[in-house]
């Protein structure tokens, strides 16, 4: 892979503001996981939007970034060998791990306790002190290095080439098949590791999509699949998946209020599980192409938001907690409080990314 194509850099932009966005809709009432939650109704028509938005997003964006970390792997490979490869990814994800596991993680852990009368630096100070580690997002660049020592161990065992340029992108049947099996493997972790539940820091029920579109992303570097997506490929599985999504709560709704989709053999967990890759394919497939078509130019915005993109990635939890934690005595509906935080949020990620590109060194991390 001889040159870099801006639109996969732009979508990594939107990736990232949709992690700030998605996060930002779970301390307003998403089910899920975060820092700071206020205090909303779970069963209102803004926590039940806000978790079916976050559902989708779910479904695809991450294992979207794993894709495209695939994509780029073989090249980077291949240019630096598999010493300086691996040191490389030690320093782009295994020093933004440390920071924040052991500092910004604590801090935000610290900034969410204030509503509750804490004393900010007390707590802090604790954390550290304790040498307490909380990953936060960044469980993202843990799994990329394991990805990243998996794909160097497999490459210096079979010698891998180049991939013929020619190859074409695999027939809708493939694409079946690869939602199936994905499926069905993600419904089997999720009777080791339900979902919502953590082993070594990751929620390996949702690993099966990252596992695969990572390795895809490895494959399709080569034939450069992600640059070849045509109208073809796309829009019937862009079809699929805005058929797709509405089917989700229609199946919780039947499966029953109290249905458990996390774990078990339960209608609800066999439709969440197969649910997730058909909604994918389409959305990751549609955006590939839309993206290629109308964003495949090097402006210089959004060369520079392409450049903050992975530091605002890193920042943007003690930002958005802090700013959520800061309005909350504010008296506003929850979706009125999720815009207006959502919006600053990552406005401010992006913006202290750039500061921290001004530092020396900084860029051979960001």
């Amino acid at each position: 892979m001889n040159q870099r194509s801006h639109f996969i850099d732009h979508l990594r932009v939107l990736l990232t503001g949709l992690v700030i966005a998605h996060h930002t809709a779970i301390t307003y009432g998403a089910s899920g996981g975060w820092f700071f939650h206020e205090n909303v109704a779970p069963g209102s028509i803004s926590s039940q939007l806000l978790t079916m938005f976050c559902a989708v997003n779910q479904a695809y964006f991450m294992g979207m970034f794993f894709l495209i970390a695939g994509y780029y792997t073989p090249a980077s490979f291949a240019r630096k060998g598999a010493a300086k490869f691996f040191a490389d990814r030690l320093i782009r994800l295994g020093i933004p791990l440390l920071v924040f596991g052991f500092v910004l993680g604590p801090m935000t852990a610290a900034i969410a306790d204030i509503p509750a009368g804490k004393d900010f630096w007390d707590v802090w100070s604790y954390l550290m002190l304790r040498l307490r580690f909380i990953p936060g997002p960044l469980w993202f660049a843990q799994a990329l290095l394991m990805f990243a020592a998996g794909y160097a161990i497999w490459a210096l065992a079979f010698k891998r080439t180049s991939d013929n340029t020619s190859r074409p992108i695999p027939a809708a049947r493939w694409w079946l098949l690869a939602a199936l099996m994905v499926g069905l493997v993600a419904l089997l972790l999720r009777q080791w590791v339900p979902v919502g539940k953590e082993f070594w820091g990751l929620q390996i029920g949702y690993f099966s999509s990252y596992i695969f579109l990572f390795a895809l992303g490895c494959v399709a570097s080569g034939p450069r699949w992600l640059e070849r997506i045509t109208r073809a490929e796309a829009r019937p599985w862009m079809i699929v998946s805005v058929v797709a999504i509405p089917m989700l709560p229609v199946a919780l709704k039947l499966a029953g209020g109290a249905a458990n989709f996390a774990t078990g053999w339960s209608f609800a967990a066999i439709s969440y599980a197969l649910w997730e890759p058909f909604v994918a394919w389409g959305i990751i497939a549609g955006l590939l192409w839309i993206a290629r078509k109308r964003c495949n130019q090097n402006h210089p915005f959004g060369q520079a938001l392409g450049e903050r993109a992975y530091g605002a990635y890193i920042v943007h939890p003690p930002i958005i907690v802090g700013i959520a934690v800061a309005l909350h005595g504010w008296e506003a509906p929850p979706m009125v409080k999720f815009v207006a935080v959502a919006a600053c949020g990552i406005v401010g990620s992006f913006a202290v990314a750039g500061l921290l590109l001004r530092i020396p060194g900084a860029r051979r991390v960001l």
